[in-house]
């Protein structure tokens, strides 16, 4: 199959956010996409750009992205965190996740960081071992943590 990689632009992030409701719709979890085109735009784009995006695109329509952000280890230096890949599901098995998973580690390696970290859902076995098949080491002893929006202001709230 035919695609290009390259970096994302302001016009594609409509066709961003339509893939990332697609993975929401995927993880079971369509209601929780909040994001807005115009977040992206402002977000990526802005005058303080929290993300760089690569998309792929085939026949002019984007089917896949891979969404990355600079982060700071305290053990390792600057890394940079793969938000998420996604590729269509009409996409997949076409190569196009390798080929945007090499960006990001190119991109990460012209950067200088020290590691490249992302998440996977420990249900998604295709992704697994995708990934460990490119050498990545899945660390099952880790949990992720997190405070949503209504988290920190009730933490914030008990702190008086």
């Amino acid at each position: 199959m035919n695609f290009s990689i390259r970096d994302a632009r302001q016009e594609d992030m409509q066709q961003v956010l339509d893939l990332v409701h697609e993975l929401a719709e995927f993880e079971n979890d369509p209601n929780a996409v909040e994001v807005t085109k115009e977040d992206l735009i402002k977000d990526g784009f802005g005058e303080n750009k929290l993300f760089h995006c690569f998309v792929a695109e085939k026949d002019k329509q984007i089917v896949g992205i891979a969404l990355v952000y600079p982060r700071y280890s305290t053990w390792k230096g600057p890394v940079i965190h793969l938000e998420d890949l996604i590729v269509a599901e009409a996409m997949r098995g076409s190569g196009l996740g390798t080929a945007l998973l090499n960006e990001v580690v190119k991109y990460g390696h012209n950067l200088g960081v020290r590691r490249i970290c992302w998440e996977v859902l420990d249900w998604n076995e295709p992704a697994i071992n995708f990934y460990e098949k490119k050498g990545a080491k899945v660390m099952r002893d880790w949990d992720v943590v997190q405070l949503d929006e209504n988290g920190i202001s009730n933490y914030l709230d008990n702190l008086n």
